[in-house]
């Protein structure tokens, strides 16, 4: 998997142990990951493009330390990519389909892939360049935020963690994604962060992406991981503390965008 990340350009002096995954380019839109460097459990994220209009992404939470769930990962980013790949390839797709038949075979990979049980939390989507929506489950993952002119609102678990039953049954749902909106996965070490005996929490990171609106993906990323670290007073080491963001432009920005260039 290091072969997909890459060091992280300083943002803020607070985040100077953070690096960051390259994504791919989105029309309209932009997605970014950022995860500190010293890797404490199995949390795992990916996304890549599946089709002219389609790009697909996903954050994963092996229970476990790093080393025992490393197979398990392994396991998960083949079949994520693979399937992904096959289904997403035919026009007429069906997105819900296609994203529970990914789900269930991600179950069955994590199940495969060791004699013991990993309970696997995990949130994938795929995101649709030509209408601005995201088709996604999650199973048993810290909620998905999306963030809008109404503000934010959960995306909750839409099934089991994987990794538990064979025969685990998920929803994909669909949301809109409307100019200026964006959604935040982060992962269970950001809100399970600790001062004292208070955790970060949920509803802080609510407060806290509501706080950063018109800013790009990676951006979203820092703040949030940056208001981690500032709760807790230190450098996050009790679990991996990860975030993925999918920010859609403005729709003056996108309109103008075309004229700008022209003028140029």
């Amino acid at each position: 998997m290091s072969a997909f990340f890459q060091r992280k350009p300083r943002l803020v002096s607070a985040l100077d142990q953070l690096l960051q995954a390259k994504a791919p380019v989105i029309d309209g839109a932009e997605l970014a990951a950022l995860y500190y460097s010293q890797r404490q459990g199995g949390d795992f994220h990916d996304f890549f493009r599946v089709s002219p209009s389609r790009v697909v992404f996903g954050l994963l939470d092996v229970a476990g330390r790093v080393d025992q769930a490393r197979s398990v990962l392994s396991a998960a980013q083949q079949v994520f990519r693979t399937l992904s790949s096959e289904l997403f390839s035919v026009d007429e797709v069906n997105e819900a389909e296609a994203m529970i038949q990914i789900a269930v075979q991600l179950n069955r990979s994590i199940l495969d892939a060791e004699s013991t049980v990993h309970s696997c939390p995990a949130f994938a989507g795929c995101y649709n360049e030509a209408v601005g929506t995201i088709c996604y489950f999650n199973a048993g993952h810290t909620p998905g935020l999306l963030r809008d002119g109404d503000g934010v609102t959960e995306l909750p678990a839409t099934g089991l963690p994987l990794g538990l039953f064979s025969h685990a049954t998920h929803d994909a749902p669909t949301v809109a994604l409307p100019s200026d909106a964006a959604l935040l996965l982060i992962s269970r070490g950001v809100v399970e962060g600790k001062c004292n005996s208070e955790e970060f929490g949920l509803e802080r990171a609510k407060r806290s992406f509501l706080a950063t609106p018109g800013r790009s993906a990676q951006e979203v990323c820092a703040a949030i991981l940056d208001q981690v670290q500032q709760f807790m007073c230190v450098q996050p080491t009790h679990d991996d503390v990860s975030a993925v963001a999918l920010v859609r432009a403005a729709a003056a920005k996108v309109a103008t965008a075309g004229p700008s260039s022209a003028e140029g």
